[in-house]
Order: C-alpha cells, then structure tokens, then sequence
C-alpha cells in the first residue's frame, strides 16, 4: 500500500467518523465496500473474519477497524485508520454533549434522540448483514445463524451459550 493509499484510508475512515450514528460497527457495511469491492485489498471472507476475532477479544468495539488497518497496511495502517475513526467522531462527540447538556429538556435534543434511534439501529442490522454475506458460506450455516437470531430476539438467554452451541455443532453442521 502506498502513502497516497494510507491517505486515502485515513481519510475515508475520517469521513465515515464523522458521520457514524450508532457506534463503530455501524459502519461495517460502508467499510466493507470500500475495502473488499472499490480496493480489493480483502476478500469478503477475510473482512468477516477480521470483525470475528476483534469483536471476540476484550476491548472496545472499535477494535476491527484496527485490526482491519493491520492487515491492508502493517503497523502504519492501524494507527491511520484507528486514528481516522476515533478523532473526528471524539470532537463531535465531545462538542455535541456539551450543547446537549446546556439544552437537555428542549424539543430539539428531544427530535434528535428520537431521529437518530432507528438510524442507530437500521445501520447496525446492515452491519449484520454485510458480516454474515461473508461469514455464511453453505445453508446449514445460514439456517445456524437464523435460528440464532431468533433465539436471541425471543429469549433472555445468554448469547454465549449459543456461540458456545454454534462452536460445538458448527463440525457437525458444516460438510
């Protein structure tokens, strides 16, 4: 990768901090287009698996977009896109509350928090879909993570009983 592909890099993670609402993992979907269709610098699998082990590690949920760095540009890489992701979201974040807390029981927080909510969530179930198009490779994995979902939707269990169930059946499932 060259130094104008590290600039472009930190500056498409820069600009999706910016305009993130929901947390980090909302943005996988755009991530994910820009690294595995525009770059190629990762296959659709790779990038799933990329999100598996940093969601799986203790730490903040931001950990992916490091690991993802790593992988497309070594240690230079990791440090331009965890820094493209965290500083512009950190200043918006930081003046955002401070206007908020000034302003807590007006009818525009009030419009904000309601608008903003079902975007969190719509961009956090794409995220979810762009993971599984890459992890997912047979139907028995597909009907597994189904089954999951509901299970999770319809119950108060905990889900690392499932992810213990989905590791325990995944050699019987998968051909």
């Amino acid at each position: 990768m060259t130094f104008w592909d590290q600039l472009e890099m930190l500056a498409h993670f820069a600009m999706l901090s910016a305009i993130a609402v929901g947390g980090a993992v909302s943005m996988v979907p755009d991530i994910s287009r820009y690294m595995v269709d525009e770059k190629g610098l990762l296959t659709a699998a790779q990038f799933s698996e990329a999100i598996a082990v940093a969601q799986a590690v203790p730490g903040p949920n931001v950990l992916f977009v490091t690991l993802l760095g790593w992988q497309t540009a070594g240690l230079v890489g990791a440090v331009l896109a965890t820094l493209g992701l965290l500083v512009p979201s950190s200043v918006i974040t930081y003046h955002a509350n401070r206007w908020r807390s000034g302003n807590l029981d007006t009818r525009a927080v009030r419009a904000i928090r309601l608008g903003l909510s079902p975007l969190a969530v719509g961009l956090t179930l794409s995220a979810g879909w762009v993971i599984a198009e890459g992890a997912v490779t047979h139907w028995a994995l597909a009907a597994l993570c189904v089954v999951t979902v509901l299970v999770c939707l319809v119950s108060k269990l905990n889900p690392l009983w499932l992810i213990a169930l989905g590791a325990a059946l995944g050699p019987w499932v998968l051909p």
